[in-house]
């Protein structure tokens, strides 16, 4: 990473909500591409969140805890402030000296910038100001949030702002936020209804719709120099098993979310 740092732009997507059974699902079956050509082999790394709700899950991504490999560790870490005793923190990790990793990255150049998506990235209470408090730049509109059923395209289209209006020899650290996971996703699924409500088919069916957009993004990221990718899930949601519906709890479906990080190298249009 100390050679990734200051070299190329790095790109952060979590797709909210994700479950890994689904992403790993869709990405064998061929039915989302996009995201599948870019996977190491194909194939989503199974780990473990480091939070069950997007809030907590987010506070520690910022801090450098990524989702954890669910072999046993310890895992070295992509990035980690300056902390001693540390036993994620190895040789190749970005340490900075920052309490996180957003004002780590604006110390060594780096514009940051932060296309929210739920309710925590909205601005419109404090709480909601939290998250993307931690950017130099932070953008949030209605169409971005979970009731759109057009969120990730708008999203994709102030990422492509963005990074036009920057000066070319500026260093970018862009994240997005993905509500289009997040329930309601009812309406990404031809013919279901609102009455039906959201389901696991439905939620598969809103990955496929980021999937047919999230290459305008990757081009974006990578227009001007290689970019680093880290592509995640914050945690993931229950659909009824064990009776449990949605997040904020400690089941197996919540806690292992799919993730992957790889280089864009500008072709990946």
């Amino acid at each position: 990473m100390n050679r990734i740092v200051g070299s190329h732009d790095i790109l952060l997507v979590t797709l909210d909500t994700l479950r890994l059974d689904v992403a790993e699902e869709l990405a064998a079956a061929g039915r989302i591409p996009h995201l599948a050509r870019h996977l190491p082999g194909g194939r989503w790394e199974r780990r473990h969140a480091p939070g069950s709700f997007t809030y907590a899950s987010h506070q520690a991504i910022f801090a450098g805890f990524l989702p954890t490999p669910t072999a046993p560790g310890p895992h070295p870490r992509l990035f980690a402030a300056r902390f001693a005793g540390s036993e994620s923190t190895a040789d190749g990790t970005f340490v900075y000296d920052t309490p996180d990793l957003v004002s780590g990255l604006a110390a060594a150049g780096y514009r940051t910038v932060c296309i929210g998506g739920v309710g925590f990235f909205n601005k419109q209470a404090p709480l909601g100001s939290v998250l993307p408090g931690l950017f130099q730049e932070s953008h949030w509109e209605p169409e971005f949030g979970v009731p759109s059923p057009t969120s990730f395209e708008a999203q994709v289209a102030r990422a492509e702002e963005v990074v036009a209006a920057l000066p070319p020899e500026q260093r970018l650290f862009l994240f997005v936020n993905v509500s289009a996971l997040h329930q309601p996703n009812w309406f990404h699924l031809p013919g279901a209804t609102r009455e039906a409500g959201d389901s696991r088919a439905t939620h598969a069916a809103a990955l496929e719709y980021v999937d047919r957009h999230i290459g305008r993004l990757f081009a974006a990221a990578s227009s001007r120099r290689p970019c680093l990718a880290v592509v995640c899930s914050d945690h993931g949601t229950a659909y009824g098993e064990d009776g449990h519906t949605g997040h904020r709890i400690g089941h197996e479906v919540v806690w292992t979310v799919p993730y992957a990080h790889f280089l864009l190298d500008g072709a990946a249009r």
